[in-house]
């Protein structure tokens, strides 16, 4: 640590101390002899640890044993993390939790500032000058010295996430049912109709009618398909899950033929079902007096993601 560096805590932290576990720990130092780091190291030096990582960016621990008199430090345990600043071109947020053990208690110190520090090249160390006096951390019978001369410091480094992404399960979403007419079914010559285009959670979306069957195949059902619409895209491993209810609509009762389809939506576009219904049992009892098939669809779920870029 350079001797002209300062930490950057202000009157404006807020720090908490308490016993505990350990707690998460990036990195821990064991001291075997105290007296002899003390003489080593004077009120204006502090010892600093081997580099350490977290975050994607490597890191020291500082201990002044005997205080860092030049950051009011005097009469207490000092302790501080420094950030490597080689290549170091933006403002790092780090939020720092120190620890002391305490053998008498088998638990561990902590002091912690909740409102996190920014690391920069200018300012690449932070911590707290005043962790614990050293009239109590110095007397063994207090337990931070034991086995003759022996303590143990550590601090966990947490560097927040710049990649995330939050996924969320919409109950019945907004919106969640779309109806489609389709006109004069029985004299229906193409191989596939596209319904107009309807947004649901956050996407937008298609049904896809086969009159004739998605194939050979199936040439005596009805094939139909819930899909994205043309533009939609999934960024690389995005999914999304969808319960819906689609269905054929009775024109004059409630025997609707109906589907309930749980999917994800990932490595395809597109699920439905190639034998829906029958052709001969829609032309018999669900074509209204126009001659027209009326589907609907209705989401019961759908995920939705959001990503930080």
């Amino acid at each position: 640590m350079s001797k002209t560096e300062k930490s950057c805590v202000g009157e404006d932290s807020t720090i908490t101390n308490k016993f505990g576990d350990r707690p998460p720990c990036t990195y821990s130092m064991k001291i075997q002899s105290l007296s002899e780091l003390k003489t080593l190291f004077s009120c204006t030096d502090g010892y600093k640890s081997r580099t350490f990582s977290s975050g994607k960016y490597n890191w020291n621990l500082v201990i002044y044993p005997n205080g860092n008199k030049k950051d009011n430090g005097t009469g207490f345990i000092s302790m501080y993390v420094e950030l490597d600043k080689t290549n170091l071109t933006s403002t790092v947020l780090a939020y720092l939790t120190f620890f002391i053990y305490n053998k008498k208690e088998n638990k561990y110190l902590t002091i912690q500032d909740v409102e996190g520090k920014q690391f920069n090249a200018v300012r690449p160390v932070c911590g707290f000058p005043q962790v614990l006096p050293l009239d109590t951390f110095n007397d063994p019978k207090n337990g931070y010295v034991f086995d003759g001369d022996q303590c143990e410091f550590g601090v966990d480094v947490m560097v927040p996430l710049t990649n995330w992404e939050l996924v969320s399960f919409s109950q019945k979403p907004s919106n969640p049912k779309f109806s489609w007419t389709v006109s004069k079914f029985s004299k229906l010559k193409d191989h596939c109709y596209v319904s107009p285009k309807f947004l649901v959670g956050g996407k937008n979306w298609v049904l896809k009618l086969y009159p004739k069957g998605y194939s050979t195949t199936y040439s005596k059902f009805l094939s139909l398909f819930l899909h994205l619409a043309d533009g939609e895209t999934l960024k690389a491993g995005e999914e999304i899950y969808v319960g819906t209810d689609v269905r054929i609509l009775d024109p004059v009762g409630c025997s609707h033929v109906s589907w309930n389809m749980k999917v994800w939506y990932k490595n395809v576009k597109g699920w439905g079902c190639y034998e829906f219904a029958s052709l001969d049992r829609l032309r018999k009892s669900y074509l209204d007096k126009e001659g027209s098939l009326k589907v609907e669809v209705e989401f019961e779920v759908v995920s939705t993601t959001k990503y930080s870029s």
